[in-house]
């Protein structure tokens, strides 16, 4: 035969391997020797060892075959296509921007930046630290306090975690707090969804009409308002603390290079969001909000705090710092249940920030107010009233005409807020960066019912000078630091960005084997329509008949997570994992209200459960009883039956996480279920290891009434350095009426209806391309490739839980106890050396305190986990010399590691080993190396000299 005739054929090409083979790192060949390693000559049979029988599927996804990348492309743009890109002015918080294009190509389209893992091992991530720590610089200058958090999940949120903060410092222990009728309306829905569990009450109220010897711990502002005013609050702000509480302000950051800011008169916390700062509309996000608040609560803020510090040869060096404020330590007594930031996007807006710098941040705003100045005059010069007297960038115009104005608005392509946003025989008008005075005379135009106007704009704009109230305009410098004031053109931004990236250890440089975080492929067809317009320029709020093609995509995703999990409904809009369960959890407490029960608030949750679960049911209001797990990390069932029939007439739910957190799959996870489902309660399933199930077993079937699974883990979206995620429950159909937008569905638990829905179409992409074949293959390559290194490392490092077959799931622990005993070496220590083989650490003491729990994915080749498994094996070898005394415990090449380039180059060498052992310990570490850019970081030092914004530049030289 000719060889060429093979691929002469039409139908040669299988559309669902071309993809499938992209995505899954193991070769045909690679996935035979694998199982032969281990005894096994199919996928099917080893999978036979590893999962339960009872929780197998007998039904296949019905989600299709997969195709190519290229159908797939088409096939998305022909159905986004269908949106309707109009220019809008809605506002409430979501404002069209311009994201500078070398961002977007070297920041929000390069895998160096959404490949990242949260920065935990902050040697090999400075650069995105420093990009964070830009951004709670800026933030803390425009809001003038003095500190920031790294980012939050949405303005929403970011005001509820304001308000259960506020709830804890407040001196007057009131469960009662004022929130302004002018913020905008979803986070006054976000507020009411948190705040009725927690027992706190939520006084929608004037806050100029507040009481003065009313006790609220505290009163949360809108600066400017929602509709448009710019008010004087130093008042409102005396009068709570007079009463022990304090003062919430939610603001519009890039207002605030204009206007007086909140920390100048009197605010306590502040919250807001950075999207405007070049992250686009998407529909709603993944955008990163803020909280900034005084030095003396930083112990209480939500989400992470990038600080400095000092590293092992004294030079400065950046980390996450006081992270025993984080819900994986604290648990149910966390302050919150964040864990996901939006690291990604948090560095989008800090570049924006640094390339355009305070003066043109200033340039930006001014040209917005002369803009909304310019439509005011108009208003007034075609007759209608303009109440406003002080305002930055929106207009609120009272007029009977309201809904015709929006009608004839939306035949010119644009829209404007109306009665579908919250205001009443009103019309709201946000102007944006993108904003043109033909735009201004468009908009006037829709007032004037489509006339002409009758004047000329730009005689009209060309008339307007910056003009607000004296007490209002700011006077205090801001984001002073060089870093916001050297990288103005292309060429400098560009370096400033690689030099960052540089220092960063990403999924492009290696394997991240990541137990219980699935650091797989982030495939870059799935990632390329989040730059299209279609998605990216949708205003969340826009009406729906706008986004049709987006919806489309949105309801077939939901679809197929229904077919995967084999539950009855789906609801995208959680934004996070943490989010997910918040949400899960809720949705049970309304189901249990319905039926009457109302009164159940117990939660059992099992010891090894990740510290999200707890601090999740302590803020729905639910009491936490752990249960206990026995010596192979599995759910203790007859301490589980106990604890059940205990609390039989308040138990609410269970928490589980399925297969376990230690790696396994439980063979009594359906026992345990059906004892919950007979004592009264739910069962909610955590899905952070959802990766070992899909197209294989659907929790829908096998017990679990709720699971939230992490699109940003199981579905290929990017960490981003830490977030975004997106956390979507699926339900049992006798919980689907109770989803949010459903018929008797929770309030939101996130801003946006649909989350973060730009990257939507990242989960979509992969599942459609992978279809059900292609995702079950996922499912077995990676507990094939969990497996191999299992057996591999076993002898090295003994893998602490295995299944009744001897075998794991799609992740193994390995104890590195022993090792401590009789080398000193801890487990932080051979953390630390892989970064001088090129490989970021597995997950550290947890669920176990000294462990390792690694994870491979389905993406990597079998190279690559070889090579991951040699880098392990060396550094036993390691471990070895200092057990026999053949080198010094406490100066080896583990406790001094990792090795900078400034080390190795440095004149004096007094360590034991040599420079090559040091920094290129096996001969693959030469053809790629990736130099940690600090020496140990010192975490003690940090957290006692905590320094939380941009030091001088001089201290990085």
């Amino acid at each position: 035969m000719n060889p060429i005739s093979q691929f002469s054929s039409l139908k040669s090409t299988d559309p669902q391997n071309e993809f499938q083979a992209r995505h899954i790192g193991l070769r045909d060949a690679d996935i035979q020797a694998m199982l032969k390693e281990l005894g096994f000559s199919t996928l099917d049979e080893m999978a036979s060892k590893v999962i339960p029988k009872n929780i197998v599927s007998k039904n296949q996804p019905q989600i299709g075959e997969g195709i190519s990348e290229f159908d797939l492309l088409k096939k998305l743009k022909a159905m986004v296509s269908k949106n309707k890109i109009f220019r809008s002015y809605i506002g409430i918080g979501y404002n069209d921007t311009i994201t500078p294009t070398t961002i977007q190509r070297n920041i929000l389209e390069n895998p160096v930046w959404y490949t990242a893992y949260t920065p935990y091992q902050p040697e090999i991530a400075q650069g995105r630290l420093e990009a964070l720590l830009n951004f709670q610089t800026m933030i803390a200058d425009l809001t003038a306090m003095q500190i920031s958090n790294a980012s939050l999940l949405d303005e929403g949120t970011a005001a509820a975690e304001a308000m259960a903060m506020a709830n804890s410092l407040a001196k007057n222990k009131s469960n009662s707090f004022v929130a302004s009728p002018d913020l905008h309306p979803h986070v006054l829905e976000i507020l009411k969804t948190r705040s009725e569990p927690m027992g706190l009450e939520m006084i929608v109220q004037d806050p100029f009409k507040m009481a003065d010897d009313a006790k609220h711990f505290a009163v949360i502002l809108s600066y400017p308002t929602s509709t448009g005013s710019v008010q004087d609050y130093s008042d409102v702000t005396k009068k709570i603390h007079a009463q022990g509480g304090l003062a919430i302000v939610d603001v519009d950051l890039l207002s605030l290079t204009l206007l007086t800011p909140p920390g100048e008169w009197g605010a306590d916390i502040v919250v807001g969001n950075s999207q405007r700062f070049g992250v686009p509309l998407g529909f709603g996000g993944p955008h990163a909000a803020f909280l900034a608040c005084s030095d003396a609560h930083k112990r209480l803020m939500p989400g992470r705090i990038v600080g400095v510090s000092i590293d092992s040869q004294g030079k400065k060096a950046l980390r996450l710092a006081l992270q025993t404020r984080e819900q994986h330590i604290r648990r149910e007594k966390a302050t919150s249940n964040i864990c996901t930031a939006q690291v990604l996007l948090a560095n989008m807006a800090s570049m924006y920030a640094v390339y355009h710098g305070p003066l043109g941040l200033k340039k930006i705003a001014s040209r917005i107010h002369l803009m909304t100045k310019t439509l005011a005059e108009g208003l007034k010069t075609l007759g209608f009233t303009v109440d406003q007297k002080d305002y930055f960038d929106t207009l609120t115009i009272q007029t009977d005409k309201a809904a015709d104005i929006i009608a004839a608005a939306v035949k010119m392509e644009i829209n404007l807020r109306g009665a579908n946003h919250g205001l009443t025989k009103a019309v709201g008008v946000s102007f944006n960066e993108t904003t043109t005075l033909k735009d201004v005379a468009d908009v006037l135009k829709a007032f004037n019912l489509g006339k002409d106007i009758g004047f000329s704009i730009d005689d009209l704009g060309n008339k307007q000078k910056f003009e607000i109230s004296a007490k209002f305009n700011r006077q205090s410098l801001y984001m002073t630091h060089p870093v916001f004031n050297t990288h103005h053109s292309e060429s400098e931004l560009l370096r400033y960005i690689h030099s960052l990236q540089n220092k960063d250890m990403t999924l492009t440089h290696s394997m991240i084997p990541l137990g219980s975080c699935t650091m797989k492929l982030n495939a870059t067809t799935e990632l390329v329509p989040v730059s299209w317009p279609e998605i990216n320029r949708l205003h969340p709020f826009a009406p729906v008949d706008q986004a049709q093609g987006l919806l489309e995509m949105i309801h077939d995703l939901e679809r197929e997570l229904c077919e995967i999990t084999g539950f009855a409904g789906v609801t995208l809009q959680p934004n996070a994992g943490s989010q997910g369960e918040y949400a899960g959890l809720l949705v049970i407490r309304k189901y249990l209200q319905s039926k009457n029960q109302g009164h159940r608030n117990i939660c059992l949750i099992p010891s090894s459960a990740h510290g999200t679960n707890p601090a999740s049911a302590v803020m729905c209001g639910m009491k936490v009883i752990v249960v206990a797990c026995d010596d192979q990390g599995n759910v203790d069932v007859n301490d589980l039956k106990a604890k059940a029939t205990e609390h039989k007439d308040n138990l609410a739910a269970l928490m589980i996480t399925y297969p376990s957190t230690h790696g396994v799959f439980e063979e009594a996870v359906v026992e345990i279920c059906e004892v919950i489902h007979k004592n009264g309660g739910q069962v909610y399933m955590d899905g952070a290891n959802l990766n070992a199930l899909v197209g294989v077993c659907r929790p829908g079937e096998f017990g679990p009434d709720v699971s939230h699974m992490n699109l940003h883990k199981t579905f290929s979206i990017p960490h981003g350095g830490g977030g975004p995620g997106v956390g979507p429950i699926g339900v049992g159909a006798h919980l689907k009426e109770f989803l949010p937008l459903a018929s008797n569905g929770i309030t939101a638990v996130s801003s946006a209806p649909w989350g973060s829905a730009s990257i939507l179409p990242i989960s979509w992409a992969y599942i459609t391309m992978m279809g059900a074949e292609g995702l079950k293959k996922a499912t077995l390559t990676a507990i094939l490739s969990a497996n191999y290194i299992a057996k591999k490392l076993n002898s090295h490092y003994p893998v602490l839980y295995k299944g009744k077959e001897g075998l794991v799931a799609h992740e193994c622990i390995i104890d590195l106890r022993p090792i401590k005993k009789t080398s000193e070496i801890d487990v932080s220590d051979v953390a630390k050396r892989l970064m001088d083989y090129g490989f970021h650490a597995p997950t550290m003491s947890f669920p176990v305190v000294g462990t390792m729990m690694i994870e491979p994915t389905e993406s990597e080749p079998k190279a690559e986990v070889d090579r991951f498994i040699e880098a392990m094996i060396s550094i036993r070898k390691e471990i070895q010399q200092v057990e026999d005394k053949k080198i010094d415990a406490h100066n080896n090449p583990l406790v001094n590691a990792p090795h900078t380039a400034s080390l190795l180059m440095s004149e004096k060498w007094d360590k034991p080993y040599s420079r090559e052992v040091a920094a290129y310990p096996l001969s693959y570490v030469k053809q790629n190396k990736l130099w940690p850019a600090v020496s140990r970081v010192d975490n003690a030092y940090g957290d006692k000299n905590i320094m939380c914004s941009c030091p001088p530049l001089e201290d990085y030289q």
